[in-house]
């Protein structure tokens, strides 16, 4: 959500991002918004005018009740309630605008970073840089749920008897390493200075349309009946909820906080071969990183953010490369994003296991998460989110690139304490 001062000093700007993002059916909505905004301001105005003479008219009224001129001052209370009358209808037709305009806002794409390679959708991505070799070995490579199911590690037939397609059974060591793998992520983020967070795992309305699109709410989110209150589709919604309508004093910022939770997703949408098993299901667990910084700060965070992910995945021994996304695959609250891809030896590609993305000041705006600064100015923080790692999609990675020829999986060495010091999962 951009700043409607912004917009009504910048059209051009604005549609032009508009053009960039390739939804040019949201051109009219700023020559829309600007005349709304202009009514909205013009009946502020004429109410706050009133309000002023509202105030000095009760002085006057006083005034002549004192000096006993009782027929004036009844034609001064007259003037007053005739001018209640017309600041009730200022006021209702103020917050009418105030909603339309706000409606609208909400949908106009956040202004992209330069640095935004311009493109249509995902398949102009661009590849940034690649670390680690990939390797495709001489033995065949089975699909993932079949390297699980060999060592006992998965049932998913069970799972559809008990919750339908999209849910999965982990089991025995299988489920270990899930969970080391958690624990794992969650000790590589604490040691680079980031606080651990288990945050709620259902958020009221306001939050959803506060950390996200209306497009992603509706593909994503899953609504618990007859309450205000969605499952979370990631931590980083109730952590950046977590400073709602809050001022922070800029001397505490950076706040950068790791936290875990399963995460609940609709995954609207055809399911190809690829996407089965545990690729893309309804029910998984999570690791996430969030900053909330000052605006300077967050293209230096976000490269510090994408750099966790890749280092926690090189240490696994899995190659990974980062790609940026461009300006059509960006959701509209988006300023930039980064994907990190993990090497599939099975597939001969790369495939996404983690997002990056800086924000700029659309959620802090619409949550009014503002700073405070120590010359007593304030502003609107920026914030930022990454994925620190999803087992479930990372454990398909892990399982190929440590897959051995003899089916046995092997456990680098910086996950063994965390699976009771074994070396490799037969």
């Amino acid at each position: 959500m951009i700043d409607i001062k912004f917009l009504r000093e910048n059209p051009e700007v604005v549609k032009e991002n508009i053009r960039k993002k390739f939804q040019d059916s949201k051109l009219p909505m700023v020559d829309e918004v600007i005349v709304l905004d202009a009514d909205r301001r013009k009946a502020q105005q004429e109410a706050d005018e009133l309000k002023a003479a509202k105030n000095k008219i009760a002085k006057q009224i006083g005034m002549l009740m004192g000096q006993g001129k009782k027929e004036e001052a009844e034609e001064k209370k007259k003037e007053v309630a005739a001018n209640a009358a017309r600041l009730a209808e200022l006021e209702k037709k103020q917050a009418e605008l105030e909603e339309k305009v706000n409606n609208i806002m909400m949908v106009i794409p956040n202004i992209i970073d330069p640095s935004v390679p311009v493109g249509k959708d995902d398949s102009e991505n661009v590849e940034v840089q690649k670390y680690g070799e990939p390797v495709v070995p001489e033995f065949e490579i089975p699909y993932h749920t079949e390297i699980m199911e060999r060592v006992k590690g998965i049932d998913l037939d069970a799972a559809r008897k008990v919750a339908g397609n999209g849910f999965y059974y982990l089991m025995g060591d299988i489920a270990r390493l899930h969970s080391a793998v958690l624990s794992y992520a969650r000790d590589f983020m604490i040691n680079r200075g980031f606080t651990y967070c288990i945050p709620p795992y259902m958020i009221h309305g306001n939050v959803v349309s506060g950390v996200m699109s209306f497009p992603e709410m509706d593909a994503m989110m899953y609504k618990i009946e007859g309450e205000d209150l969605y499952l979370i589709g990631t931590s980083e919604h109730s952590m950046i909820g977590k400073f709602i309508d809050t001022m922070i004093p800029e001397g505490e910022l950076p706040k950068t906080l790791t936290s875990y939770s399963p995460c609940f997703r609709k995954e609207k949408g055809a399911h190809g071969l690829e996407e089965r098993g545990v690729y893309r299901i309804h029910q998984f667990e999570k690791q996430e990183m969030i900053v909330v910084c000052r605006p300077e700060e967050s293209p230096m965070w976000f490269e510090k953010l994408w750099q966790n992910t890749v280092d926690l995945f090189r240490s696994l021994d899995i190659p990974v490369r980062t790609i940026e996304c461009c300006s059509g695959d960006l959701a509209d609250l988006k300023v930039k994003s980064f994907d990190v891809e993990a090497w599939s030896p099975r597939q001969k590609k790369y495939f996404e296991v983690g997002s990056c993305s800086n924000l700029g000041d659309a959620q802090a705006r619409r949550l009014k998460i503002r700073v405070k600064g120590s010359d007593g100015n304030k502003y609107f923080a920026h914030t930022l989110n990454n994925t620190v790692v999803a087992p479930p999609r990372m454990l398909i990675a892990f399982l190929e690139n440590n897959l051995e020829a003899d089916g046995s999986i092997r456990i680098p060495e910086v996950l063994r304490p965390y699976m009771g010091g074994i070396e490799r999962i037969s």
